[in-house]
């Protein structure tokens, strides 16, 4: 290999590590969470939704062994279908927040020390769903 290879190599090498950082970087908009499921719950995983309408958050108070779910959007407005929802996987049954809001669904709360949990939400037409998380 060339030097001036070399070099292009290190550059393409550093800017792919710099794209990387920056992917791995957490969204602004992840800073929305605002204390909703309550005292001594502290978020564990989050789902962005498209179109930056807002943020799904999964959190955990370790003291209870509870779950928690709330979907913030990004810009309140005008009330649009938001939802909420969780559930101890391997179970049929969501707890479930479901309504007409301009700011957020939720909470919804779901004991699951010592398992998975499927959690999600909805802001109008945008849903995520993640199943099998958060085990423990």
């Amino acid at each position: 290999m060339r030097i001036s290879q070399k070099v292009a190599a290190l550059g393409f090498a550093a800017a792919a590590a710099t794209a990387g950082a920056m992917v791995n970087a957490a969204p602004a908009h992840a800073a929305l969470y605002g204390g909703q499921c309550g005292s001594g719950y502290g978020v564990v995983n989050l789902i962005d939704l498209p179109d930056s309408r807002g943020t799904v958050y999964l959190t955990y108070n370790s003291s209870t062994g509870k779950n928690c779910v709330v979907t913030v959007r990004e810009n309140p407005g005008t009330a649009t279908l938001m939802e909420a929802y969780l559930r101890r996987s391997g179970t049929s049954s969501w707890v479930k927040d479901s309504g007409n809001y301009t700011t957020y669904a939720g909470p919804v709360y779901v004991s699951a020390a010592g398992s998975c949990v499927d959690w999600g939400g909805t802001i109008g037409t945008a849903s995520r769903t993640r199943y099998g998380t958060n085990c423990g």
